[in-house]
């Protein structure tokens, strides 16, 4: 039987989170995506002390055999081990929490709060579950629904 890519990604999860954990990487993404004629299977991990190319081939020689052994996906592809870098899309509540105080981006799908894109700076998520930016110093987060983003990523901002 043929696995989407939702199927796809939730299998690789299953295999890759555990197995990061044990190498002391946190899981941060996994992606089945189609590249030109191509596929590619990207996992994203990370770690306190940041990600070398290193702990990229660590994961990459530890996972490849479980992937043959367990099979999740039947065609061809390529796998990319990568760290999620300084400007990184956050997916999940807790890599919002963990990027807390990071400056971001929030795009929207239509315009709120006058604009269809936000700058400012991270402060979490409100009882509700909506991502708080504080786009003014001194002023109050704006709250931003989670149905209404449409991608928030983080920024590197140059001093």
């Amino acid at each position: 039987m043929k696995k989407n890519a939702t199927g796809v990604v939730g299998a690789v999860r299953k295999i890759a989170e555990p197995l990061a954990e044990e190498l002391g990487y946190v899981l941060w993404d996994v992606e089945y995506v189609k590249v030109g004629s191509d596929m590619y299977l990207r996992i994203t991990i990370d770690s306190e002390e940041g990600i070398t190319l290193d702990d990229c081939e660590k994961m990459h020689r530890a996972i490849d055999p479980l992937l043959d052994e367990t099979d999740p996906i039947q065609d061809a592809y390529h796998l990319e081990i990568s760290s999620p870098g300084v400007e990184r899309e956050l997916k999940e509540d807790w890599q919002i929490c963990a990027c807390t105080d990071w400056d971001v981006e929030v795009r929207l799908y239509a315009p709120l709060f006058g604009a269809k894109s936000h700058l400012g700076v991270l402060e979490g998520l409100d009882e509700a579950g909506n991502v708080l930016v504080r786009v003014k110093e001194d002023a109050e987060p704006l709250a931003f629904p989670r149905s209404a983003i449409a991608m928030l990523k983080t920024r590197y901002q140059f001093d």
